[in-house]
C-alpha cells in the first residue's frame, strides 16, 4: 500500500519531536503563567506536552477548572511549562524548591527523581491510599520510596519495538505481524533474509538512541536486565549490589545487540528524533523507541506498512509522577487536582492523546471514558479542507490500536531504572563508562565489567 500524501516527512517528523516530553525538552514558561501571588491559584510545574500547544494535560487542568468554578471558585490550577531538556528541568526544580524562588505546590517528576526530591525532603509523602490497585504494578513501584508514596503516576513510557511490514514484505517474507513474543534471536534471523532482497533505502537491521545521554542509560539497562534474571544495580534503598560478574553478562548482551552487523551506524551518535528519521526513511527494519512515535508515524504509514511489538526481552520504565512540593501553602487542595489528574477518566485521556496510560482500567474498561472537551485553540482532528489528521489506528472504543494487545503487556514486564537519590550520578558515570563499547577499539567485557564496577562503587553508597 502507498503512503499516504501529506506534508513533507521532515516536518511531520521533526515538529512532534520538538515538543516530546520523551525527548525531555521544553518551551520557554509562558509570562502569564507564574502567579504565585495569587492565593488560590495552585501552579504545577511540569515539562512541555507532548501533545503540543493546548495538549491534553492543558484540557485536564482546564477541566478541573471549570469544575472548581461551579463548586469553590476560589481555586484553580494554572500550568507552568519549564524550558530546556530533562536535565535542565530537574535542575531548574531543585534549585526553585531549595531556595524558595519559585512558589510550586504540583511537580510533574521524572519517575527516576522521586527518590531524589522525596530524600532531599522537597516533596511530601501521600497517603498509600493515593495508589491504588488500578494503577499499573510496575509504574506503581515508580512513586514509591522507602516504603512511602511520594508521588502519583501521571502517564507512564515503556521502550517498544516498531518495524516495517513493508521492508519484511519486499524481502519476501511470509509473516509480516511478529506478534509480542518475538525474541532478538528471531530478529537476527531476518538480517540474512533483508540483505538477500534489499528493500529500498536499507541499510541494517535496526536503530536505536546510543548517543551519550539517557538513551544510551535506557539501552544498557534494558540490555542488563535482559541478560540477568531478577537483576537490579541497586536496592530498595539505593545502595549499589551489583557484581562484576552480573555486569560482564550485561554487557555481553549490550555488544550483541550493538554488534556492526546488525545496527545502523549512526545509532552510536542518534537521539530519538535521529533513530526515528532513520527508521521512517527506510534505512533500518526495525525500531527501539517510545509510545508517541506509535501516532508519530502513523501520520506517515499505514498499519500495513508499519507495525509495533513489546522490545524483545525487558524494556525500560519511563514518564512521569505528580508530587505536592513540601512547601505548598495549598498542599490540601493540591492532592485533591492530583486525584483528578490520575483518575481513571483522565488516564483515559492521556490514552487517546498518545501518551500511555497508567491505569489498567483505561486499557481494558470501555466503560472508562474521556469526557474532557478539546479546549479553545487545540489541535483539530481535521484540517480546515474537512480532511482527517489524526491517522493513528484506533480499536472500537476508541484507544490507540495497540494499546490493550501491545502497550500495556510491554508496561506489565518493564523494569524501572536504579532507584537511588543519586541517579544523576548513576547515569552520567554509566553512560560514560559503556560508551568505551562502542568505540572502533572496545575493550574485552570482563574488562569493562571491571571498569564500570568500580566506577559506579565510587558514584553510588554500598
Amino acid at each position: 500500500m502507498a503512503r499516504r500524501p501529506a506534508a513533507p516527512l521532515v516536518w511531520r517528523l521533526v515538529l512532534p519531536l520538538l515538543l516530546t516530553a520523551t525527548a525531555c525538552t521544553g518551551g520557554g514558561p509562558r509570562a502569564d503563567r507564574t502567579p504565585a501571588d495569587v492565593p488560590g491559584t495552585i501552579v504545577v510545574a511540569s515539562g512541555r506536552d507532548v501533545t503540543g500547544k493546548n495538549g491534553i494535560r492543558q484540557q485536564l487542568i482546564d477541566a478541573w477548572n471549570l469544575r472548581q468554578g461551579k463548586q469553590n471558585p476560589v481555586y484553580r490550577a494554572q500550568l507552568v511549562e519549564l524550558p530546556g531538556s530533562a536535565d535542565e528541568q530537574r535542575s531548574q526544580l531543585l534549585g526553585a524548591l531549595q531556595s524558595g524562588s519559585a512558589d510550586y505546590d504540583v511537580v510533574n517528576l521524572d519517575v527516576t527523581w522521586v527518590p531524589e526530591f522525596a530524600e532531599a525532603g522537597l516533596i511530601g509523602p501521600l497517603p498509600d491510599r493515593a495508589v491504588d490497585d488500578d494503577v499499573i504494578a510496575s509504574v506503581a513501584g515508580t512513586a514509591r520510596w522507602k516504603d512511602r508514596v511520594y508521588a502519583v503516576p501521571f502517564n507512564s513510557d515503556v521502550g517498544l519495538l516498531y518495524y516495517r511490514r513493508d521492508h519484511l514484505r519486499t524481502a519476501s517474507v511470509q509473516r509480516t505481524d511478529l506478534g509480542t513474543d518475538v525474541t532478538w534471536q528471531q530478529l537476527r534471523e531476518f538480517r540474512d533474509i533483508l540483505d538477500g532482497n534489499r528493500p529500498k533505502g536499507y541499510e541494517k537491521l535496526w536503530t536505536t538512541q546510543l548517543a551519550a545521554y539517557e538513551g544510551r542509560t535506557v539501552n544498557a539497562v534494558e540490555a542488563f536486565a535482559s541478560a540477568t534474571k531478577d537483576f537490579a544495580l541497586t536496592d530498595a534503598s539505593g545502595r549499589y549490589t551489583a557484581d562484576p560478574r552480573e555486569l560482564t553478562d550485561g554487557i555481553a548482551e549490550l555488544r550483541r545487540r550493538t554488534d556492526t552487523p546488525y545496527i545502523l551506524g549512526s545509532a552510536v551518535n542518534s537521539d530519538e528524533g535521529a533513530s526515528l528519521s532513520d527508521f521512517a526513511d527506510g534505512r533500518t527494519a526495525f525500531l527501539r523507541h517510545w509510545p508517541y512515535a506509535y501516532g508519530t508515524l502513523h501520520q506517515t504509514f499505514t498499519d500495513q506498512q508499519l507495525g509495533v511489538a513489546p522490545l524483545p526481552g525487558r524494556a525500560v520504565l519511563g514518564g512521569q509522577n505528580l508530587a505536592v512540593t513540601r512547601s505548598s501553602q495549598r498542599a490540601r487542595k493540591a492532592a485533591e487536582l492530583i486525584t483528578f489528574l490520575t483518575s481513571a477518566e483522565s488516564e483515559r485521556c492521556l490514552l487517546d492523546a498518545g501518551f500511555a496510560a497508567t491505569r489498567t482500567s483505561a486499557y481494558v474498561d470501555d466503560r472508562v471514558r474521556c469526557a474532557v472537551a478539546p479546549a479553545p485553540g487545540a489541535a483539530p482532528s481535521a484540517s480546515p479542507t474537512g480532511e482527517r489528521t489524526d491517522h493513528m489506528p484506533r480499536d472500537a472504543a476508541g484507544r490507540p490500536g495497540y494499546a490493550r494487545a501491545v502497550l500495556l503487556p510491554a508496561l506489565r514486564r518493564a523494569v524501572s531504572r536504579p532507584r537511588t537519590p543519586l541517579y544523576g550520578a548513576f547515569t552520567q558515570t554509566f553512560t560514560a563508562e559503556l560508551g568505551a563499547l562502542l568505540t572502533g577499539d572496545p575493550p574485552g567485557d570482563a574488562e569493562l565489567a571491571r571498569r564500570l564496577d568500580e566506577a559506579l562503587r565510587r558514584a553510588l553508597p554500598d
